[in-house]
């Protein structure tokens, strides 16, 4: 795939205020303008970015009910009533409930955790869940990364006498369920600083008032960190303000002192003994706990991260590896049909929006599918899958282009649906998906921007190969963790050329390993090109090229700075000699 290459040279009075900033932080122009890139112009606020500290987190009691939801979770305890924690599915509510359960289980023992079948269920809070609740003598649910939009189930509960507490960043409705709290700071009405937080950050938050308001020392929550790092990384939330704090922290935890069921995904996957990052959790790490949830039921991922036996936690991340090689074979089986979909469907052609379903299609992996044909035909996407005349499925967008929007202008056509800015799950009926598609086509086109119909590259800096050293990529590695809002730097350098040794590699030979030399030094930088092989023929026909590349350390090479290449084209010069 090409990209449009959006690049702004520095204005002179940017580079001097660069290079003011570069000195007081004894760092280089290049990385203090990165910094003023991401609104970060001071000394002071330069420091307090590179080392996020815990004192900064927000006051847990200024979000909206707090209060009271501390004092009914008191209470629950203080009567011994039994407590559900409850929740979604995919990484976040996964992560959330063990968070969740996993503190709380240190006070009280009267306590379980539910995760709906996502097959027999659906998304969110079940009527078969609250039944459940309802047989086992469960008075109080806390619900984690869902439960927003659950107005009819909860109301259902409230008359089996359970109460519910409400845990979830969803974007809420105009009227919301009736229960006894809601923790959400996307409320219309909420007072609290930070609107970014993912399901597990909300929990994490209740567990901080509890703690407070108890007496217990906040160390007792420090061991739990590393579910608030997988769950943020995984569920792709802005990593800026309280999630770059908790993400900084609990990536730290997840690196020294992992929780056992972790430390098993991580030996599972190949991971020990190296420093994690947050494209290993959303490559590697969450994909398997994901799968559990896709492929079988989301209990058994809960079930591994509380897990305190390591041997028994090896057993289960095995099993969870299996579901996500299932999951793999049958991603690309459906992505595949959905590709020939798309081909044979002429009225897709020229639409600015896709809408696909199909009934044998697995209900645990539309999403991923909906995000690979986001990503092939850079149109936001809806993929469904029908049983008994229900279709159920994901919607995912492209950058900049609210899909939550989209899909609610269609919601009188809608059984139900929620999410946010780029991903959103939905229930409709068949009967309803015609004019659905319609609608939403007609929505799409009338609001998407021209420049959201390309996928582009947004280019930090222009650098030459002289400007690479270890000592750029250790300052570099200050400005991590990365994510939506703060991404990896992409540099851009101009006339380079093979320096004769770049060869096609991989599996299926898509890869290609180069040997750059850029045309102002004589400096020679390895590095990678995934998925560009076709490339390959003008890089050896020795004439020059324009990169754009994140800077990254060689996993085989210790020490050594390699290149990994997002786009390639051929230099300006070389585009006037071929139109001339």
């Amino acid at each position: 795939m090409h990209y449009q290459w959006n690049y702004k040279p520095p204005t002179p009075e940017r580079q001097q205020a660069a290079k003011e900033l570069a000195e007081k932080i004894g760092m280089s122009p290049t990385v203090a303008d990165l910094l003023i890139g991401r609104g970060i112009k001071t000394e002071s606020a330069a420091k307090r970015f590179f080392r996020p500290m815990m004192n900064e987190l927000i006051d847990p009691f200024l979000m909206n009910d707090m209060d009271v939801a501390v004092d009914r979770l008191n209470d629950a305890m203080g009567r011994k009533e039994r407590i559900m924690v409850y929740g979604d599915y995919d990484v976040d509510g996964c992560t959330a409930v063990a968070l969740v359960y996993k503190f709380l289980q240190q006070f009280y023992s009267n306590i379980e955790y539910y995760i709906p079948n996502r097959e027999e269920e659906g998304y969110g809070v079940s009527i078969k869940g609250i039944d459940y609740a309802k047989e086992t003598g469960v008075k109080l649910i806390i619900v984690l990364d869902c439960g927003i939009k659950a107005i009819e189930e909860i109301t259902y509960a409230k008359q089996q006498g359970i109460d519910f507490i409400i845990c979830d960043h969803h974007v809420p409705d105009e009227v919301m369920p009736p229960a006894v709290a809601i923790l959400n700071p996307k409320r219309e009405d909420s007072t609290y600083p930070f609107k970014d937080l993912c399901g597990c950050g909300v929990g994490f938050k209740l567990m901080q008032a509890f703690a407070k308001n108890n007496g217990i020392p906040f160390a007792r929550l420090i061991p739990l960190l590393d579910f608030c790092a997988v769950s943020i990384a995984a569920d792709l939330v802005p990593v800026v303000g309280e999630n770059r704090i908790l993400a900084f922290h609990g990536l730290k935890q997840l690196n020294q002192s992992a929780s056992i069921g972790l430390k098993a995904i991580i030996d599972i996957c190949g991971l020990t003994g190296r420093e994690l990052t947050m494209s290993d959790i959303v490559f590697k790490i969450g994909p398997r706990i994901n799968a559990s949830g896709r492929m079988q039921n989301g209990k058994e991922a809960v079930e591994l991260l509380v897990e305190k036996d390591l041997q028994k936690a090896l057993t289960l991340a095995n099993r969870i590896n299996e579901y996500n090689e299932q999951r793999k074979d049958v991603d690309k089986e459906m992505t595949k049909e959905a590709n020939e979909i798309v081909a044979r469907l002429e009225s897709q052609q020229h639409m600015q929006s896709i809408v696909l379903y199909d009934e044998g299609w697995k209900k645990g992996v539309v999403g991923i599918v909906a995000s690979r044909l986001t990503e092939l035909y850079y149109r936001p996407t809806v993929v469904l899958t029908i049983i008994d005349g229900i279709a159920s499925g994901s919607a995912r967008s492209v950058a900049g282009f609210d899909i939550y929007d989209a899909i609610k202008s269609c919601r009188d056509l809608l059984e139900n649906f929620g999410g946010h800015t780029y991903a959103v799950g939905l229930t409709i009926r068949q009967e309803n998906i015609p004019e659905f598609r319609r609608r939403f086509q007609e929505y799409v086109s009338g609001h998407i921007l021209p420049e959201q119909t390309l996928p582009t590259l947004d280019i930090d800096e222009e650098i030459d190969f002289k400007d690479i050293s270890k000592k750029l990529h250790n300052e570099l590695r200050r400005l991590a963790p990365h994510g939506p809002d703060n991404p990896k730097p992409l540099f851009l350098t101009r006339n380079v050329y093979d320096y004769g040794t770049s060869k096609v590699v991989g599996k299926h030979q898509e890869h290609i390993k180069l040997e750059l030399v850029d045309s102002k030094s004589a400096v020679v930088m390895n590095g990678i090109a995934f998925g560009q092989s076709a490339e390959a023929r003008y890089i050896k026909s020795k004439r020059s090229f324009d990169i754009v590349y994140t800077i990254e350390e060689n996993t085989y090479k210790r020490g050594e700075v390699q290149l990994q290449i997002e786009d390639i084209r051929p230099s300006e010069d070389e585009q006037l000699s071929a139109n001339s």
